[in-house]
């Protein structure tokens, strides 16, 4: 008998495990939503004015000072070939900040990013077949499955830009 009371203890509070959450900064890009982990995201703000830079791909929509950090300011519509041809941004965008080791981006965004809390379970791998061929490291997290049946796609900022578009963006040790 004091087996059994043992036991059922213990079976408990693996029963009662609450479940993993993911934070997301969600958005809009295209007519999809996409997500960014919380733990990449340094801040979001009204999209500073930016300075174009010679000799970057046309993603790269040039460098803006944001709070005393040079940062280059990417469209990822235009990454991503989402946008309609001849659709510019509009005049009051937003950038939400992504730091990795070296440097940080700024990605500009439409509307406003919103948080958003998932259980770790509803994202699953991205398929291969859905990731960009030419890019090295394959820059989709995964697929996040909605209850009322819509998905977010979930990208892993540090593996967003190949190693030679990393190195013609400022990065942060470069002071002197």
């Amino acid at each position: 008998m004091a087996q059994s009371v043992a036991a059922t203890p213990t079976a408990k509070p693996e029963r009662a495990k609450p479940a993993e959450l993911v934070q997301l900064i969600v958005f809009r890009l295209g007519d999809e939503d996409y997500g960014i982990r919380i733990e990449q995201v340094k801040e979001v703000t009204v999209t500073p004015e930016v300075a174009r830079m010679p000799k970057t791909p046309p993603f790269i929509k040039g460098i803006a000072n944001l709070r005393g950090d040079i940062i280059a300011i990417i469209d990822l519509e235009e990454r991503f070939r989402l946008r309609p041809a001849g659709r510019p941004l509009p005049e009051r965008s937003y950038t939400v900040a992504v730091e990795a080791a070296d440097y940080t981006l700024g990605l500009v965004v439409r509307e406003v990013p919103r948080p958003f809390t998932l259980p770790l379970s509803q994202i699953e791998p991205a398929p291969e077949f859905i990731q960009d061929s030419s890019t090295r490291d394959k820059y989709l997290e995964g697929i996040a499955k909605l209850s009322e049946g819509g998905v977010i796609i979930v990208l892993d900022m540090r593996k967003l830009l190949t190693p030679s578009e990393v190195m013609k963006l400022p990065t942060k040790t470069a002071s002197s």
